[in-house]
């Protein structure tokens, strides 16, 4: 039996981009949390070990070295050394529009000492707050619907991504740098759900992906950086259309997984900081503040 399960554990993973997506969005969701599934290995270790089976633990071989190749990368530390001076650090928070302390939050996140800090879930009551919080230190910002930006440099160009939600909840602006323009792009995907009976509800922000993806195939800026609260991971398939053609800094330049959800226990990375034309010197996570999600950071240089 446990060989049996050994076995099956390494095929579904193997195999996981094989699982449909229709019914329920069941592949969307196994991807979602594919990274726990290797929690199964030494569970199954710790059973083939206590019956002494020989064959259990060969077979868990299977899972364990995919598991590896899926994920191993990702258990160090990625960073490397750069001048502080280069490039910028940016920083993308779902700020919670059930926040409690709009005023902290954004003191928190001008402490990190970003150059650019993207913010989600903006609300009409609270944006007032943040405005005269992060003035001081961010004299450049521009809002869109629910998502808005605060810049230490020049904006221009900003406009409406339309990923079809209302209010907006996605934008596009140009960085004016000293080493030539940074298309920026700052989104909130449609939320995703479990119903019972229906699976894991995905549409809306799978439509909002397919137009973020064909905002950035369309940008005619080659340095581009995408932040936002994606409501999905990197491994889900629903993102090709924007890992075709930008990559994770959190994979490139973090250490470890970088969860950020929810902020008490994360357990997944909804928020992303996804590149292009630049690379990622570093990335991490930061503190919680009095969000739901926890900020996320890196810093990109070119």
């Amino acid at each position: 039996m446990l060989t049996a399960l050994a076995l099956l554990l390494g095929l579904f993973l193997l195999l996981h981009s094989w699982i449909p997506d229709r019914p329920g969005g069941l592949g969307s969701l196994v991807e979602t949390f594919l990274p726990w599934f290797g929690l199964f290995v030494p569970v199954l270790l710790a059973g083939a070990l206590w019956r002494r089976s020989a064959p259990a633990v060969i077979a868990l071989l299977l899972p364990a070295l995919v598991w590896l190749n899926l994920f191993g990368g990702l258990l160090g530390d990625r960073s490397r050394a750069t001048g502080a001076e280069e490039g910028l650090t940016v920083v993308s928070h779902n700020v919670d529009a059930d926040n409690s302390d709009p005023a902290a939050t954004a003191r928190e996140l001008a402490a990190s000492g970003a150059d650019i800090l993207a913010l989600q879930e903006l609300t009409e009551q609270a944006r007032a707050g943040y405005e005269q919080e992060l003035a001081s230190g961010y004299p450049y910002h521009e809002v869109r619907g629910t998502v808005g930006l605060w810049s230490r440099l020049p904006l221009s160009d900003t406009e409406t991504v339309d990923i079809g939600m209302l209010p907006a909840r996605a934008l596009r602006t140009t960085v004016a740098t000293d080493r030539g323009p940074l298309a920026l792009y700052v989104a909130h995907l449609g939320s995703v759900r479990v119903v019972p009976g229906s699976g894991f509800r995905t549409g809306t922000r799978d439509v909002g992906a397919r137009a973020l993806g064909e905002a950035v195939t369309a940008e005619g800026i080659e340095r581009v950086v995408l932040l936002g609260d994606l409501n999905g991971t990197m491994d889900d398939r629903a993102f090709g259309a924007l890992t075709e053609q930008l990559d994770s800094a959190q994979e490139q330049a973090g250490a470890g997984f970088g969860f950020s959800w929810p902020a008490r226990f994360p357990v997944v990375r909804p928020d992303q900081i996804l590149v292009r034309g630049v690379e990622t010197s570093s990335a991490w996570v930061l503190p919680a503040t009095a969000s739901d999600h926890r900020p996320v950071a890196a810093h990109v240089v070119w």
